[in-house]
C-alpha cells in the first residue's frame, strides 16, 4: 500500500480524521459542489442543515488546495484597511462588509465550538506587526479607524510588541483580539465531519470535467459518474481549472510558502507565549506562529525552493530566525510547503452569478478561513431566497484580468529574489 506524503504539516499534525469515499455512479442532487476545501464544506454543510442534499466532489483529498496549506491565522476583515473597503464598495456595501468580515473570526470559532472541531485552536488574537516606520504609521491609521467602529483592537508600541513577540524586531503592532489560530487542515476536516453529520455527501479522488446545462438542471460530468443538480457552486477559489470559460482569469495567482522547525524546548518559550499568529506590513508579507507542539513556523510569499532541507527557502528560514530571535542558534525543519493564493485587483472577493443556478465566491486575498467559511453561508442562503440586496457585497459581472498569467509569473519571480536576498 502505497504511503501518502503530507502535503503540510496541518495534514501530518491534524487530529480530525481524513475521509476519502468515491463517487458511485450517476446521482441526483439539489446542490452539486466542486471543491473540498473551506468553501465547498461550509457551503455543504448549511445547505445541509437548511434541508437541500448536498454533494461535494473533490479531485483529490479533503482540503488539498489552499485550505489545507493556509498559515492558519484566522483574522478578522482583509488585508484592506477598513476605511479602504469603504470607499471601494460605498455607502451602502462598505459599511456591512466590515461589520461582517469583522465578526468572521466570531462565526469560525463558533462553528468549531457547535461541532467540537480539533483544530488546536486559539483565541488570543493576531498582531499586525510593523516592519519599519512606515508600517507603524499604517497601522495607527487602521486602529484609529477600528477603535471608531467600536473593535477590539490595541495599538502596541515598539515596546509592547516586543514583549508580546519576543524580539525587538519590530516597530510596533496591532493586536486585535478578535482573532487567533487553527490547524487549518483540522478544521477543513471537521467541517467534512459536520457536513456529513447533517446529511451531505462528500466524494474524494473524483474530478470535475465538464458542466453543461440540460433543461432545468445541471449536469456536472465527473470521472466517475454525472451528477444531476438545481444548482452548482464552484469552491475552488485559487485552484480553479478550465471547468468553466475564463474563470481562472478572473485573478492573479500568487504562492505562499511556510517551513516549520522540529519541536522546540524551553529556549522557546519567550516566543509569542500568548501563541498570537504574527503578519507584519512588509509589501513582501512575512508570518511567524508556534502550533500546539511547540514548534516555529515561518512563511512568506513564494514557492519552497529546494525542499526542507539544504534549499534556498531552508537558507532563508534559518536566516530569518536568526535574525528575530538570534537566542535559539540554527533551527532544524521538520516540514515545508506552499499553496496558491487568488488576488483580485482591488484586493476584495467576489460573488458571481455565472449563469442561473449556478455560483462562484472567489478571490480571496489570502483570507480564506474566514471567507470561505462565511461565503459558505452565504451561499447557502441565497439558494433558499435570500434578497440579493442583503448580501455582503454586490454580485458583478466576470471580468477577466488580461495580465494575470505575467503578473503571476512576475509575483514569482520577485518572490524568488527576494528569498535569496535576504538569506545572503
Amino acid at each position: 500500500m502505497t504511503v501518502r506524503r503530507p502535503i503540510s504539516l496541518w495534514d501530518a499534525s491534524a487530529k480530525e480524521q481524513d475521509y476519502h469515499s468515491p463517487l458511485d455512479g450517476d446521482a441526483t442532487v439539489d446542490v452539486a459542489i466542486v471543491g473540498g476545501g473551506f468553501t465547498g464544506l461550509s457551503s455543504a454543510l448549511h445547505c445541509a442543515e437548511k434541508g437541500m442534499s448536498a454533494q461535494v466532489v473533490e479531485a483529490a483529498q479533503i482540503g488539498f488546495g489552499g485550505s489545507g496549506r493556509n498559515c492558519g491565522l484566522v483574522n478578522a476583515a482583509l488585508w484592506l484597511p477598513p476605511q479602504e473597503v469603504r470607499e471601494e464598495l460605498g455607502r451602502v456595501y462598505g459599511p456591512r462588509f466590515i461589520k461582517k468580515f469583522g465578526s468572521g473570526p466570531e462565526y469560525v470559532f463558533a462553528l468549531i465550538e457547535k461541532h467540537q472541531i480539533q483544530c488546536e485552536v486559539t483565541r488570543t488574537g493576531t498582531i499586525h506587526a510593523a516592519h519599519a516606520a512606515s508600517g507603524f504609521r499604517d497601522l495607527k491609521g487602521r486602529h484609529e479607524e477600528w477603535v471608531r467602529l467600536g473593535e477590539p483592537v490595541d495599538l502596541l508600541n515598539r515596546q509592547e510588541v516586543s514583549d508580546m513577540i519576543g524580539t525587538d524586531a519590530f516597530h510596533g503592532g496591532l493586536l486585535d483580539h478578535r482573532a487567533g489560530t487553527i490547524n487549518p487542515m483540522g478544521y477543513c476536516r471537521g467541517l467534512a465531519r459536520a457536513a456529513l453529520a447533517a446529511g451531505a455527501k462528500i466524494s474524494t479522488g473524483v474530478r470535475a470535467t465538464k458542466l453543461r446545462k440540460d433543461g432545468k438542471l445541471w449536469k456536472l460530468e465527473t470521472s466517475k459518474g454525472t451528477l444531476s443538480a438545481k444548482a452548482v457552486v464552484l469552491g475552488t477559489n485559487a485552484y480553479t481549472d478550465d471547468l468553466w470559460p475564463d474563470l481562472k482569469r478572473v485573478f492573479t495567482t500568487i504562492h505562499y510558502f511556510q517551513l516549520a522547525t522540529k519541536p522546540l524546548g524551553s529556549e522557546a518559550d519567550h516566543i509569542l507565549p500568548g501563541k498570537q499568529g504574527l503578519w507584519d506590513t512588509g509589501q513582501i508579507m512575512f508570518n511567524i506562529r508556534r502550533d500546539a507542539f511547540n514548534r516555529l513556523l515561518v512563511g512568506s510569499m513564494g514557492k519552497v525552493v529546494g525542499g526542507v532541507k539544504g534549499g534556498l527557502s531552508h537558507r532563508w528560514a534559518r536566516k530569518q530566525i536568526a535574525r528575530i530571535f538570534p537566542s535559539l542558534g540554527p533551527m532544524e525543519f521538520e516540514e515545508a510547503w506552499h499553496g496558491q493564493i487568488a488576488m483580485t485587483p482591488d484586493h476584495l472577493p467576489r460573488i458571481y452569478e455565472l449563469d442561473k443556478n449556478l455560483f462562484t465566491p472567489i478571490g480571496y486575498n489570502g483570507r480564506g478561513i474566514t471567507t470561505g467559511t462565511m461565503f459558505g453561508q452565504t451561499i447557502a442562503d441565497l439558494l433558499t431566497g435570500m434578497d440579493r440586496a442583503d448580501l455582503p457585497l454586490p454580485m458583478t459581472e466576470l471580468k477577466t484580468v488580461p495580465s494575470a498569467p505575467i503578473m503571476s509569473r512576475l509575483y514569482q519571480t520577485a518572490f524568488t529574489a527576494n528569498q535569496i536576498l535576504k538569506s545572503i
